[in-house]
């Protein structure tokens, strides 16, 4: 078994704080330090962010109690790989069982047994210390920041688009929604040359886009009709399907992104009756997303609202729970 020589074992076994979701509140607890188990790591938080998720399984997604966080980067500390040891890393969120004929089809993403990072029995990042297996942990270069690596996880959800469908090159494509995702997923477009369109309504978050090339519009009342062969729905909100379908051509595509605790209601008559394609998209591959921030092709920091010490977790969740924040960011302490 492989150890940081700076942390001894009575060290690690020492209590920790963490960030805990129960029955919609946040509170800071100290807790045992996590045992790793054989192919595990145990790494040290550096900085883990919140997202929209976080704050929809405080407001009961999924039943949710516990820590949450799958949003982080973090440096080893205990692995059984010593080639790990004192790296920073990121880490894909989804625990597969690699034994089922999910995992050997390569899709483990799927895996009927899986736990989930901070979302499905397995204690998330938002905590000193947490666990991962070191398959699912990769290395972040030294010319990729904290800041920057932890927006890692949603910009490959981002780039999991791109693995569902093949978009003609240049193509127009539309995202709706100008807060987190649909800002990552408007850059992550534009960098693979397509024709990016992003409906918002907010002009500040809407600048930040533009400043990658990307054209933005202030959404009104009305949108366009069947105006797009592909839509992205990144809005997070309940309305935002009905909004995506009817600007989507016949046999078009309607990839859909927002997670949210509400049950989502539309009318299913013009999806049939024009045949369009409602595609179901969630996370991706880690190594585009890493070429993506090493090669400075999508721009994060101007997306981070502010950043907090892991203890004052409860704040920070109220602040992104806040109309118009974009990332808010804990630190370790």
């Amino acid at each position: 078994m492989a150890r940081a020589g700076k942390y001894s074992r009575l060290a690690l076994q020492c209590d920790m704080l963490c960030a805990h979701v129960q029955k919609h509140n946040v509170d800071v607890r100290k807790v045992r330090r996590p045992r790793r188990g054989e192919g595990f790591a145990l790494i040290r938080l550096l900085t883990g962010g919140i997202c929209r998720t976080d704050i929809e399984l405080v407001r009961g997604y999924s039943g949710f109690s516990g820590t949450p966080g799958h949003e982080f980067v973090g440096e080893v500390i205990e692995a059984d790989d010593a080639r790990l040891l004192g790296r920073r890393v990121v880490g894909e969120i989804n625990l597969a069982c690699r034994k089922c004929e999910w995992c050997r089809r390569g899709l483990g993403r799927h895996c009927p047994n899986r736990t989930v990072l901070g979302i499905v029995r397995h204690p998330g990042a938002l905590a000193e210390f947490l666990t991962l297996p070191e398959v699912n942990l990769h290395v972040v270069p030294d010319s990729i920041s904290n800041e920057e690596a932890v927006f890692v996880e949603p910009i490959a959800a981002a780039c999991e688009i791109l693995d569902q469908a093949k978009i003609p090159e240049g193509a127009e494509v539309a995202v709706l929604g100008d807060g987190k995702l649909g800002l990552l997923i408007a850059q992550v477009l534009k960098a693979n040359r397509f024709d990016v369109h992003l409906y918002g309504r907010h002009k500040e978050k809407l600048r930040i886009a533009e400043l990658a090339g990307v054209q933005t519009i202030l959404a009104g009342k009305r949108l366009p009709a069947a105006a797009y062969d592909w839509v992205v729905e990144g809005t997070g909100s309940v309305g935002g399907l009905r909004q995506a379908i009817p600007m989507t051509r016949p046999r078009g595509s309607v990839f859909m992104k927002s997670t949210i605790h509400e049950t989502v209601q539309f009318d299913t008559a013009p999806a049939i009756v024009n045949e369009i394609t409602l595609i179901g998209s969630r996370c991706g591959r880690f190594e585009p997303a890493l070429e993506l921030l090493r090669s400075h092709k999508v721009n994060v920091l101007d997306m981070i609202s502010t950043a907090m010490p892991l203890s004052h977790a409860r704040r920070a969740f109220q602040r992104a729970a806040q109309r118009g924040v974009l990332k808010v960011l804990l630190n370790a302490e």
